[in-house]
């Protein structure tokens, strides 16, 4: 024992006194090494795990096995410290904040150390990729390169903390723990006790409305359920009550949302308009509210949203002390950076008013296309300068929601890239891809590289918009053309022969993933056009492709074995979306004589969603349940449309489809008119229809009309479809109006 503690004695006194000579470390020689890794003598599991994972891959690169031994049995001088081992304070090596770490040597020692939560784990695995090369690409086993001689430079001191306190990429390697803990990131799972759109998770109306209306929103005139009151003094109460339950289930949870639910519909009693007059908006209801909560847990951190209706920030409050904003960048397009696209001017203009209120913000950012997570969605051009710019910002946290649980276009790169990123907004994203393609993709490297590239240089020069809501149709015009899909796909052919055989062939296999459910996807688009899955051969039935039904079943394989689960957020499965295909292909598709006419429009139709212009409604192609696949939508207006067929033709019958789609606020036309003429100038009304009246739904609904009558002899057809003059109560929003949406006219003799 006296020995022990003479050693540790000057083993102290030598990292006090010495001058930290710069020498290089020789870890291992031939697969041996006569160095320990040292833990404290009361090691937390953090410190206990960073030291096995050590161990374990220095075994793995170099076949030596460090022997891990508490502190106070330490008799050798070569070690490496890990954690708040009281010769790493004695040496003050433990520099870091947050969840930082520090890597320093001081002679023949290498001190590790974190500065709280798993900064020491994450300091470990910083180790591993930048000394021996290790890499973490996926949820698979780690990259580990053999060095029996494995020597460290002299001189090493790196202190390193985190551009981002929280920080989360939404993607399904942070389903892998280790990859997780490599990388640096979180979960919300493990930091909320409570996260999201909180309101009626915290005061049911299945439990309270019928009873208590008052506690629900004034708006329209009525108690409805669709917010909180946050003037009412019982919904206070209710609301810190039932968090004091949920936080004595979970007290090591960081941050509990007190948040409104999606959509709108805020309360309008006097006492909040009277808040939300002082404050300038309804988020001065909010933040007073959530204040007052905060107050009640003075240790716990609160979240609330800066999103839809609260997204400007209050006048007059000040979020507490104990309150974190989360400010959402959902309607920035995604073809430029956010500091700079057009689109982020109004967020840009709330960011700025929430930093100078707080500098408690985290972004909730999005980097998918939820709508189709595997389509080609070219965002890794914008990720860094994006993550730069909230850092610049105030920012203190970062939620990049990808798609989830399931695989999306280059889900790989892109969690990767954020992952670093987060770290660091300085990292150099451009070498930071082209090291992530060589190691990941190998000889396809370059190949991966150059489509990546191609696909991002298209998206910029067609000067369209890049919308996490859009689809393989919208950009069809774009880096999505037919054109650019051939060219894209002859560089993934490149990429493919390259590695045939090989691990790194299943990796390109699912990067052509995403181009062969664009091609798919457009096919429903061109219809019997070229690129279209239908043949037209003349009859009155248009024949089905037969590679379609292959194409369909290699796809839904291929996603499966990808780890697809669902097409879209909360949308189909693989084989879901197989079934779906199979019910499109076995299907008849009636060839409508009109083919081809020439419409013209009295009104506009939406721009946004152009299908194929005018031309779409006698392309000889119907729609599906997406606005955006072969609907022509007009904004609030009728449709007036009026087809040439280019000589007399007999009418005896017109049939033409319109989409419901409540919830993206598309109605059925109140009255549909249809008139013949011969010369264009004088109409009679053919028919007159009139819809069911329009109830309340969830589901999307084809809306059929057919109008039939007396055979007469025309050229000119026209329809009028009356839209509604007004959103229904239940799908009341203050800036929204009705929109109509009809796929095709078919005139029939």
């Amino acid at each position: 024992m006296i020995k022990k503690t003479s050693f540790y004695f000057t083993l102290v006194m030598s990292l006090l006194f010495s001058s930290c000579q710069a020498r290089q470390i020789q870890l291992t020689r031939e697969g041996r090494s006569s160095y320990s890794i040292v833990i404290p003598a009361a090691a937390t599991a953090t410190e206990k795990s960073a030291a096995t994972v050590l161990q374990s891959y220095i075994r793995s690169a170099t076949g030596a096995e460090l022997p891990v031994i508490s502190e106070p049995g330490l008799q050798s001088a070569q070690a490496i410290f890990i954690g708040k081992c009281s010769v790493t304070a004695a040496g003050k090596f433990d520099k870091a904040r947050d969840d930082g770490f520090s890597i320093i040597q001081s002679e023949d020692r290498l001190f590790i150390t974190g500065s709280s939560g798993q900064g020491t784990l994450y300091g470990v695995y910083y180790f591993l990729e930048k000394y021996l090369g290790c890499r973490k690409y996926d949820a698979g086993p780690a990259v580990v390169p053999r060095n029996p001689q494995l020597q460290l430079p002299a001189g090493i001191s790196e202190v390193v903390n985190p551009d981002f306190i929280y920080r989360q990429s939404y993607y399904p390697m942070s389903n892998d723990a280790e990859y997780l803990r490599w990388h640096g990131l979180q979960q919300f799972e493990d930091l909320w006790g409570l996260w999201g759109h909180s309101f009626f998770k915290l005061i049911p109306p299945s439990r309270y409305f019928l009873t208590h209306p008052e506690y629900f929103a004034l708006t329209g005139g009525q108690r409805r359920a669709t917010q909180l009151c946050l003037s009412n003094k019982d919904v206070l109460q209710l609301t810190i009550s039932r968090l004091k339950e949920m936080m004595a289930d979970n007290p090591d949870a960081v941050y509990w949302s007190v948040s409104p639910n999606d959509e709108g519909g805020y309360c309008t009693c006097e006492l909040c308009k009277q808040t939300d007059a002082e404050e300038g908006g309804p988020s001065g209801s909010l933040i007073r509210f959530v204040n007052k909560v905060a107050a009640a847990f003075p240790g716990k951190n609160i979240t609330t949203l800066g999103y839809g209706y609260t997204a400007a920030a209050p006048r007059k409050t000040k979020p507490a002390g104990n309150v974190y904003i989360l400010v959402s960048s959902i309607d920035a397009f995604k073809e430029q950076p956010v500091s700079t696209i057009p689109s982020a001017a109004a967020f840009r203009q709330q960011l700025a008013a929430w930093s100078a209120l707080t500098d408690h913000i985290f972004v909730w950012d999005y980097t998918t296309q939820f709508t189709n997570y595997l389509s080609p969605f070219p965002i890794q051009h914008i990720t860094g300068p994006d993550l730069a710019f909230y850092k610049q910002q105030r920012v203190r946290g970062i939620f990049e929601q990808g798609s989830g649980d399931t695989y999306s276009d280059m889900a790989e790169l892109n969690s990767y890239i954020q992952g670093k990123l987060l770290w660091n907004v300085n990292v150099n994203t451009a070498q930071l891809t082209e090291e992530f393609c060589k190691g990941y993709y190998g000889n396809a490297g370059p190949f991966i590289l150059r489509y990546l590239d191609a696909r991002t240089r298209a998206l910029i020069d067609s000067k369209r918009h890049l919308d996490i809501y859009g689809n393989p149709v919208t950009d069809i015009r774009g880096y999505l053309s037919p054109e650019h899909l051939r060219s894209y796909n002859q560089l993934l052919e490149q990429a493919q022969a390259a590695v045939r055989g090989t691990l790194y062939e299943e990796r390109v296999h699912r990067v052509r993933l995403s181009l062969e459910y664009a091609t798919l996807q457009q096919s429903r688009h061109f219809g019997v056009d070229n690129n279209g899955f239908l043949a037209d051969n003349g009859g009155p039935f248009y024949t089905i492709r037969p590679e379609w039904r292959q194409k369909t079943d290699a796809l839904t394989a291929l996603a499966k074995a990808s780890g697809v689960t669902e097409l879209s957020e909360t949308g189909l499965s693989p084989e879901a979306y197989k079934a779906e295909w199979y019910s499109i292909l076995d299907k008849q598709w009636p060839s409508n004589p009109v083919r081809g006419a020439a419409v013209t429009l009295q009104n506009s139709f939406v721009e946004d969603y152009p299908a194929k212009g005018k031309a779409t409604l006698t392309d000889g192609m119907t729609g599906f349940t997406d606005f955006s696949y072969n609907w022509l939508c007009f904004y609030g207006q009728d449709m007036i449309a009026t087809i040439d067929a280019g000589k007399e033709i007999n009418v005896s019958s017109v049939a033409l489809n319109f989409l419901e789609d409540q919830r993206h606020w598309i109605l059925p036309p109140v009255k549909i008119t249809i008139a013949l003429s011969t010369d264009g100038i004088r109409f009679t009304e053919f028919k007159t229809v009139t819809p069911a009246p329009l109830t309340q739904k969830e589901n999307i609904d084809i809306i059929k009309i057919t109008a039939t009558g007396a055979q007469q002899k025309a050229r000119y057809i026209r329809v009028t479809a009356v839209c509604p003059a007004a959103l229904p109560d239940w799908r009341s929003h203050p800036s929204k109006k009705p929109m109509i949406a009809c796929d095709e006219i078919f005139v029939f003799p």
